[in-house]
């Protein structure tokens, strides 16, 4: 079975970092880590690709620098890579991000492509089920528990009041939560093989992708500090002073 998970490369969020003075977007060192949330996604591909005998294909999108954290992912039993990295996509809104990453997806060809429920560093949580709308496949979305039956999917859906069961036959999308799995950590021959594995370097150009509009960000400023709070001393009549604030606020 042909496995395709997802990842992206971040900065370290243990490191402080910078914006582009005159863009103000984040700028990205050569030194970036796998997200952490990727980490989910691709150890649920390599049980997925062990019962099936698969392969498992890292796509990722974005500056690829030293490709620190494609190899962390390599590292943990992915057999390779493709990373698309491409100037005219700074800035790449999520529709855009979904677009480049199913043109490098559907090069190959794809049973099961899994992704992390949404990046730590974007949080717009939108990209799988776009991925999926432009594959033309279904998607389940925040998976706790997958299970492989014949050429099925069946996961247990996390909602807010336990989990739905739901089921479709591949080729499919799953997004995983961080409680679906325990991902493994690589070991010194991991790491040593990871030197050795394919990456494919791509740009939009290559997968015969225009990129027409990216977003812009006007201007960036200080969060505004939080105010000092009243504080109150009760002398007998302290609750007239809160439904006095109670009112002015409409909440009586």
């Amino acid at each position: 079975m042909r496995v395709v998970v997802c990842v992206k490369q971040i900065p370290d969020p243990a490191s402080p970092y910078k914006l582009d003075p005159d863009t103000h977007f984040l700028q990205r060192p050569a030194d970036q880590v796998l997200d952490d949330t990727d980490r989910y996604g691709v150890e649920m591909g390599l049980l997925i690709a062990g019962q099936t005998e698969g392969t498992v294909t890292l796509v990722s999108m974005g500056p690829a620098g030293n490709l620190q954290g494609i190899r962390q992912a390599l590292a943990m039993g992915a057999d390779k890579a493709v990373v698309v990295d491409d100037p005219t996509l700074r800035g790449a809104d999520s529709l855009t991000t979904a677009r480049i990453l199913s043109a490098a997806i559907s090069r190959d060809g794809f049973d099961v492509l899994i992704a992390g429920t949404e990046s730590t560093d974007g949080y717009s949580g939108v990209v799988p089920q776009q991925i999926a709308g432009f594959l033309d496949v279904p998607v389940l979305s925040f998976a706790k528990k997958v299970e492989l039956e014949g050429n099925k999917i069946r996961i247990e859906r996390q909602t807010e009041y336990g989990y739905d069961i739901v089921e479709t036959p591949t080729p499919v999308v799953i997004t995983v939560t961080a409680g679906a799995v325990e991902p493994r950590y690589p070991t010194f021959k991991g790491i040593m093989a990871a030197k050795s594995k394919p990456i494919d370097q791509v740009t939009a150009g290559d997968l015969g992708v225009t990129v027409t509009a990216n977003q812009e960000i006007v201007s960036v400023r200080p969060a505004p500090e939080r105010a000092t709070g009243e504080v109150i001393e009760d002398e007998g009549d302290a609750h007239l002073r809160i439904i006095q604030l109670l009112e002015q606020a409409k909440v009586i």
